[in-house]
């Protein structure tokens, strides 16, 4: 089925949603209700209750009236007094915003048209279109109501907070009963739960939302990831620089990041001043490289830094580790000439690569975000520089051979960019790093190189984060693993488990002739089962039993995660194993 025609069904669907709310609670007030990746939303107040079987039942239960969709054009005039007579103050907002969109603010919206879909004569709302002929053509063994939440109207968190219903819709019921399947997977994978179940991290109310707390586990997760990318770096020539947490608002004047993070910036004073917590690192790059005056020999200057930024969001838009206000970044910016382009996006297209292969991230593809061919006035830099800049980004992809896809009118007003796309172990995609080419911030700040000839001339910028931001790589890996991290990223790595504590110093005779793993000797006075079975719980890559007999022999009996007991080793020939499974994957 073409994706236009199951959106569509997804749309008809969300009408049949609301239909049925108003039948079931006269009294809601109707938000609005758009197609999403898998489905479908509507946005409601005043719901006395979400009963998602009750309502969906009414769905099926008007769907089979064989309702014929159909739309009007009513001016804004005629469907203002309507929605005043059904007290809709939501639907409201929407018209005048419709009407002050089509006309001059000086022009009255009684001749303005907008759209009004009749699902038969039993349900009326404002829509621009996009539905089946007829309920009758809606699958219904294909769509279910899954779960209900909240939502500030237009995602403000000033505005009421409705409750928003979501639905699952497909074109077979087949494709349906997958889609749950991977939500309930999805649902055990959730790194809101797995996080803190294997004690990685934590939010506490005293410190605040958004700012989450990583555990010494968490932070070994953390550390090992960002050393792997730190020595990515560093083989690939560049050199680690450091920033403060803060500077003077002026600094983002210039950049511009004041403007277009107003709302967002956390703001400090102090003795000398008034401060912004940085809600970006580029505008400090920058003064690294204009504190001295660098020649054409020099470049390409690059520096890199893992740090964290802050940003103000909404507490609404908050979610575990992929959505906070303390977002740490793998950062680096490269300096220059329009020449050297090509091999810097290439040298940072072998990093990516080299980082995807490392956590298992089989899939992938690019979004290559182009300029908007008939809006280029909204862009910086002249056509020459775009025109070259992108066919090399795009002739890089098919020389490396990574799949790819053009999103036209999706570049920075800056530069085109590349943003990584990666489909984890259930098939989501999330979006993880990006490179940017920037014409604009060395010309703000004005950023100048000597040229071959002597002249001076503006260096190029390049932008790069191959994990982005660390707190949302790790909740896609927490969630891509299912909390069984490989063994070069599992915060424990063994578990030293002796059959009682009897055998606790050969335990940790063992724990010596394996020292450099991250070990832990169970000391607790427990059950051998109890222990392997926490072991289990936790998600540890390798259990090791001592007892008698491994005593008696200098052996230990091994248990690996997902494989179950590999029987008795020596410590030698154990090492030997793990020496395979202790770096990432090439």
């Amino acid at each position: 089925m073409e994706q236009g025609q199951l959106d569509n069904i997804r749309h008809s669907f969300a009408h049949l949603l609301a239909a049925a709310v108003k039948e079931l609670f006269p009294q809601a007030q109707l938000g609005i209700g758009p197609v999403i990746e898998d489905g479908f939303y509507y946005d409601f107040a005043l719901l006395a209750e979400a009963d998602l079987s009750k309502i969906e039942e009414k769905m099926r239960q008007i769907a089979r009236k064989n309702l014929a969709f159909k739309k009007e054009l009513w001016p804004a005039l005629k469907a203002t007094q309507y929605y005043k007579k059904e007290k809709q103050p939501f639907k409201l907002e929407l018209i005048k915003e419709l009407s002050q969109g089509k006309k001059p603010a000086s022009t009255k919206a009684t001749t303005d048209k907008v759209g009004m879909v009749w699902t038969g004569k039993l349900f009326l709302d404002l829509c621009r279109g996009g539905h089946v002929k007829n309920t009758k053509e809606l699958p219904l063994d294909a769509f279910k109501l899954t779960r209900v939440a909240g939502a500030y109207w237009k995602g403000d968190e000033k505005n009421p907070m409705l409750t928003r219903i979501y639905g699952a819709a497909f074109s077979t019921k087949k494709e349906l009963a997958s889609h749950l399947t991977m939500l309930e997977e999805a649902e055990r994978r959730d790194h809101k739960k797995l996080g803190p179940e294997l004690g990685l991290f934590t939010f506490s109310d005293l410190v605040g939302s958004g700012l989450p707390l990583f555990t010494p586990k968490g932070t070994i997760i953390r550390r090992t990831l960002t050393d792997f990318v730190e020595r990515l770096n560093r083989e690939n020539g560049f050199e680690e620089v450091w920033i403060p947490h803060l500077a003077k608002p002026d600094l983002y004047k210039i950049s511009g990041h004041l403007e277009k993070f107003q709302e967002d910036l956390f703001r400090v004073k102090g003795k000398g001043g008034e401060f912004v917590l940085k809600p970006m690192n580029c505008p400090h790059h920058i003064q690294i490289f204009q504190s001295q005056l660098h020649s054409y020999r020099e470049l390409p200057i690059r520096y890199f830094q893992t740090t964290t930024v802050y940003r103000d969001e909404q507490s609404g838009e908050l979610a575990g580790l992929t959505r906070v206000r303390s977002i740490t970044q793998d950062d680096g910016h490269v300096f220059c000439t329009e020449e050297q382009i090509p091999q810097e996006f290439a040298l940072n297209l072998k990093i990516q690569k080299e980082l995807v292969a490392a956590v298992g991230l089989k899939e992938y593809w690019i979004r290559l975000s182009l300029r908007h061919p008939k809006n280029k006035k909204a862009y910086l830099g002249s056509d020459t520089v775009w025109s070259t800049a992108q066919r090399q980004m795009e002739d890089l992809l098919k020389k490396e051979k990574v799949p790819y896809r053009i999103a036209e009118g999706e570049a920075a007003f800056y530069g085109p960019k590349m943003d990584f796309m990666a489909k984890d172990s259930l098939g989501r995609e999330w979006q993880f790093s990006t490179i940017q080419l920037d014409f604009n911030l060395p010309k703000r700040f004005g950023l100048e190189y000597t040229a071959q000839d002597g002249s001076r001339k503006t260096p190029v910028m390049i932008h790069r984060a191959f994990m982005g931001s660390v707190e949302r790589f790790m909740a896609m890996l927490i969630e891509h693993y299912a909390g069984a991290f490989p063994f070069w990223l599992a915060p424990e790595q063994l578990w030293i488990v002796p059959v009682s504590d009897k055998f606790l110093p050969y335990a940790e005779k063992i724990a010596q002739e394996l020292k450099g793993f991250r070990i832990n000797v169970r000391r607790e006075n427990e059950t051998l089962g109890k222990k392997i079975r926490e072991g289990e719980m936790q998600k540890i890559p390798y259990l090791l039993v001592v007892g008698e007999k491994e005593q008696t022999s200098n052996t230990i009996s091994v248990r690996q995660r997902g494989k179950g007991d590999l029987g008795s080793m020596k410590p030698a020939e154990f090492l030997k194993k793990l020496s395979q499974e202790a770096l990432p994957p090439q």
